[in-house]
């Protein structure tokens, strides 16, 4: 099956998107918590968050489906600017030259590399994306099968499971601050697993890892890699693991490492050498509507073709082989990802990396200055904060919030005029919450390290660079 090209050098700029659509449109988890958590029974509150009157389906009492369509739509455009908090890159603007797609039912179901029965698919335009990916995770064409998902939950779904397949009695290693979708597989799949304790700054503690694979040596070992945690944005050192795996005694056909490099995994490739197919990993998984930019949940999964087959099965309804976990999948998210790569191009993927590096940077030191806990990993976009005292203002900000902690990531779509606007209101709010500094800010430095709290404890400490 043919496949069509993706010049990498292709310079956004050369994209004008069509007038199809009205002008402006623009449109962590603990692993022990998570295993023994049960949602209570009580129904929630139902959320009004965006304060939309929408009818049932079939109530005539209510807007025109126009006008309520409209209401959304203009609702959405005016929160934009305050989406700060959460990894979804916004900056797209091609969505009117795919809106003709949307006429069609496009279904990408089963092997992404064997014909369907029937031409309502984007299977070419799939492949195309796969190979992108494979160059630049370096693992030849002919070595890797993958296929994209709907998410980097399935992403990581499937990479733990071909692992589990691969070594069924093998136990699942993954830090405390890796993503819950892996505790979600570990509850799923019914696997063992050792929840490693993490170090400040949320990176794996490797001395625990070693511990727990020396204590276990005997049974295979399956390791969740965090190319960029979920609420702190650390990147787990694959290298170290790789090591601490030799030093206990691991041999290659005893272990299995599945990366999750959700929003990193575009990143770190235009910054270092880390992800590659070249060191003994089993599988890669990124998010698709994170960093690169997708209107809908995506992302794309890749492992080595000689595991697969661990996974494979006909099904002759489809008059294919299946390996993916949903089967159908949708059509349409290639064909976004085919050409926002295509639009973008190594190129503006440098560029991109690079203004959301300095932004980052920038609103740290900004907070810094101001006096306001603050922390940043290195290779990270991730700005963490101590946690906002007022359930608006964080509402406002679309901020996610754990424990005493907050953060901002600074995505493309994230502009300078964007970041001064939350870094005025929150020192503003700040004013109002610990009254011009008769009330103490709370210590966070069991969060981010005592190097990066200002509290009435730590900041006789704390020195500004």
């Amino acid at each position: 099956m043919g496949s069509l090209s993706v010049e990498k050098d292709f310079e956004p700029s050369a994209v004008t998107p069509r007038g199809l659509a009205p002008p402006g449109l623009i449109v962590n988890g603990d692993f022990s918590e998570m295993m023994r958590f049960k949602v209570s029974s009580t129904p929630t509150t139902p959320r009004k968050n965006l304060n939309l009157s929408v009818t049932e389906p079939g109530k005539n009492d209510g807007p025109s489906l126009d006008c309520t369509l409209m209401n959304y739509i203009d609702t959405l455009t005016q929160r934009i600017n305050y989406h700060i908090g959460y990894p979804v890159n916004i900056c797209y603007e091609h969505y009117a030259n795919l809106a003709p797609l949307l006429q069609f039912h496009l279904n990408n179901c089963g092997d992404p590399f064997l014909q369907n029965t029937v031409d309502f698919h984007s299977k070419d335009f799939e492949v195309a994306v796969l190979n992108w990916f494979a160059d630049l995770w370096e693992i030849e064409r002919d070595q890797y099968w993958g296929y994209v998902t709907n998410g980097g939950t399935e992403g990581n779904l499937h990479g733990i499971l071909v692992g589990r397949e691969i070594f069924p009695t093998g136990i699942l290693y993954a830090s405390k601050d890796s993503h819950y979708s892996v505790a979600k597989a570990a509850m799923m799949y019914r696997m063992d697993f050792e929840n490693i304790n993490a170090s400040i700054n949320g990176e794996m503690d490797y001395s625990d890892l070693k511990a727990k694979l020396l204590q276990n040596k005997g049974k295979p070992a399956i390791i969740n890699v965090t190319i960029g945690t979920t609420f702190k944005g650390a990147v787990d050192d694959l290298d170290v693991i790789l090591q601490t795996l030799e030093e206990c005694g691991y041999t290659q056909d005893q272990f299995y490492i599945h990366c999750d490099a959700a929003l990193n995994g575009l990143i770190i490739p235009f910054i270092k050498n880390m992800i590659t197919f070249k060191k003994p990993i089993g599988s890669v998984t990124i998010s698709g509507h994170k960093f690169l930019g997708c209107p809908m949940p995506c992302g794309v999964q890749i492992t080595r073709k000689s595991y697969i087959n661990n996974l494979s099965r006909r099904v002759e309804y489809i008059a294919s082989v299946d390996a993916t976990i949903s089967g159908s999948r949708n059509g349409l998210t290639p064909i976004f990802l085919w050409y926002s790569l295509s639009a973008k191009g190594q190129i503006g993927f440098q560029k991109d990396v690079k203004r959301c590096f300095d932004n980052a940077k920038y609103l740290k030191d900004r907070l810094q200055q101001a006096g306001i806990s603050v922390m940043l990993n290195e290779l990270s976009i991730i700005v963490v904060l101590e946690r906002p005292r007022d359930h608006e203002f964080v509402r406002r900000w679309q901020l996610s919030c754990v424990r005493d902690m907050a953060h901002v990531i600074v995505m493309p779509g994230i502009t300078r005029e964007t970041l001064d606007g939350f870094i005025t209101d929150l020192i503003q709010q700040r004013k109002k919450w610990y009254q011009d500094g008769r009330i103490s800010p709370p210590c966070v430095a069991s969060d981010i390290g005592a190097q990066n709290c200002t509290c009435s404890y730590h900041k006789i400490d704390f020195i500004i660079p």
